[in-house]
């Protein structure tokens, strides 16, 4: 006999309250945002079903979609979050411990700063020899 299970009704609520504390997002900033106080905001994730309006409210406010919070899993929402949304800070690493979704060549960067490093020293080195002949010069000139 195939049994098919009907998927998990998500709590609308814990799924807003978790994704504000992934995205450390304070209660306090949330309530603002959406102009109620920060008492409705905590009501707000103890409800199993949000109304739609205002779950799109939340949702724009998170910057997340809509969907993210109806279809909420935990672990696919820290990837995508991770992976996709503004203020994303992870690079992902191959098998080999390379990070390939850097936007510049680290070791190219370095190069150029030996490079430039060598032009700033022997700028100092011409400057300091155009001192020294110039010192040379007026005592020089007062020995005579």
């Amino acid at each position: 006999m195939i049994t098919t299970s009907m998927p998990e009704k998500v709590h609308q609520g814990r799924a807003v309250k978790r994704l504000r504390e992934i995205l450390h997002i304070k209660q306090e900033v949330l309530a603002d945002a959406l102009n109620i106080s920060q008492q409705s905001v905590s009501l707000l994730e103890t409800k199993e079903t949000i109304e739609p309006e205002q779950l799109e409210q939340i949702a724009k406010t998170l910057k997340v979609p809509v969907d993210a919070i109806k279809n909420f899993n935990e672990e696919a929402q820290i990837y995508n979050i991770q992976n996709n949304y503004e203020g994303a800070s992870y690079n992902k690493v191959n098998e080999v411990g390379i990070a390939y979704n850097c936007t510049f060549n680290a070791l190219d960067k370095w190069v150029e700063a030996v490079d430039e490093i060598k032009k700033l020293n022997a700028a100092l080195l011409k400057e300091k020899d155009e001192k020294i002949a110039l010192l040379e010069k007026i005592l020089a000139d007062k020995r005579k």
